[in-house]
């Protein structure tokens, strides 16, 4: 039976819900999609006021959409990762399952402290019996100075989402180690990042990938493999300078570039890959050049790329002036210096070390944003992507896949167009 979540009394201090419109909600269709029925109780609160801020501390997230703040759909799939990544080293049994893996942890709410809230539908199949499971690194100290710092990211708290907010608002949740989470202050109003929350409609199933590109993730090697598991676009972007070719650039920096990367970059153009790794547009003009839009002279040079190669390394010497062991690298045009072609969306930057007459023979490298500097890398940059994208390569700066991840849900390139920045 649905318990149903009441506010305490006002004279307690409690300020009752702020009435903001209903985002209503289609519950057949999200408990359709989700393959479960929800709560009685949230669906109550969720129906009667949207998403929630209680105590100025827990979100109550709801089926709804916001653009550019939430997607219901997405919160939940970035939730169930996310807290299967931070979860690993745990315990002895690793991550928990997470729907929609049968049984699976069920996201419901987080807090401001990035804690997230969960419902163990493993637990009844009566929905309306989840018990409360809290995912949070940070620890609830005891009152006892002389007791022991206790820190265990899972709480089970052994309650309802109802009876787990009602506690939260009157005399909090007592947790393991003697500390205790709440109680909050007395309020419930709508999310303040969600003022204009609107109905949310379920995706269609997702289509099942491409078994040549399923196979590609395993099978094949060089550029063949590549294309199969990441299609070119049909016309591939270089730049406004495009027609002119790669030799205005190559004048400009006064050497040529690795043959493999004019072929990859002649195959796919430049933009994002996976939504991470940027290469930067070679054979742009300048702003301000001879031929760019704001010259007018229909002459020019390729001076975007070179403009990107100056800031990165600008500000490597910088960096280096003041630590110098941190920052050994050479940057170009220093003899044997560092040359960048991409950077990611953390800021790190991939690029040659320039110390071979040869630049076929130049070796790769990553200039890491957040990880100390590592040693060049042995492959070359064909089989250095391939492996990223396969989940089977692993540098200081990149980003990695979980090992539960599946790469082609997140493998994929986004061609730049002229209005890109990079």
């Amino acid at each position: 039976m649905a318990r149903h979540f009441a506010l305490p009394d006002a004279d307690a201090g409690t300020a009752p819900p702020q009435a903001p419109a209903p985002v209503p909600v289609d519950w057949p269709a999200v408990e359709s999609w989700l393959g479960l029925r929800l709560p009685g109780d949230y669906k109550e609160l969720v129906t009667a006021y949207g998403p929630l801020d209680i105590g100025e501390y827990v979100w109550v997230h709801a089926p709804c959409v916001q653009r550019d703040r939430f997607d219901y759909g997405d919160w939940l799939r970035e939730t169930h990762r996310q807290t299967r990544i931070n979860s690993r080293g745990a315990g002895p049994d690793g991550p928990p399952p997470f729907h929609p893996a049968p049984g699976g942890l069920l996201a419901w709410g987080e807090t401001r402290s990035s804690a997230q809230l969960f419902w163990d539908t493993s637990a009844s199949d009566d929905p309306d019996e989840w018990p409360v499971v809290l995912f949070d690194w940070d620890p609830y100290p005891s009152p006892d100075p002389d007791a022991a710092p206790t820190t265990r990211p899972w709480y089970h708290l052994g309650r309802t989402a109802t009876e787990t907010l009602t506690a939260l608002l009157t005399e909090g949740i007592p947790m393991d180690g003697g500390g205790r989470f709440g109680p909050l202050p007395g309020t419930a109003r709508r999310t303040a990042f969600l003022p204009d929350a609107a109905p949310w409609t379920p995706p269609p199933p997702e289509p099942e990938h491409d078994p040549a590109r399923r196979a590609a993730l395993s099978e094949g090697s060089g550029t063949a493999a590549l294309t199969t598991l990441v299609p070119p676009p049909p016309e591939p972007y270089l730049g406004d300078a495009a027609a002119d070719g790669w030799e205005p650039l190559f004048a400009e920096l006064g050497t040529r570039l690795p043959r493999e990367y004019v072929t990859l970059l002649n195959t796919y153009g430049a933009g994002c890959w996976s939504q991470w790794l940027r290469f930067h547009t070679p054979l742009r003009r300048a702003e301000g050049a001879p031929g760019s839009p704001s010259s007018g002279d229909g002459r020019g040079t390729a001076g975007g790329f070179v403009r990107h190669v100056q800031e990165a390394n600008d500000a490597y010497r910088s960096l280096r002036a003041n630590w110098r062991e941190e920052y050994p690298l050479a940057v170009w045009p220093e003899p044997g210096g560092f040359l960048p072609f991409a950077n990611s969306i953390d800021g790190d930057v991939l690029g040659w070390l320039t110390e071979d007459e040869d630049p076929d023979r130049w070796p790769l490298l990553v200039w890491p944003r957040h990880a100390s500097q590592g040693p060049p890398l042995e492959d070359t940059l064909v089989e250095t992507l391939l492996a990223w994208l396969r989940g089977h390569f692993a540098a200081p700066g990149f980003a990695e896949l979980d090992e539960d991840d599946d790469p082609l849900d997140f493998i994929g390139f986004e061609p730049w167009t002229d209005a890109a920045y990079w």
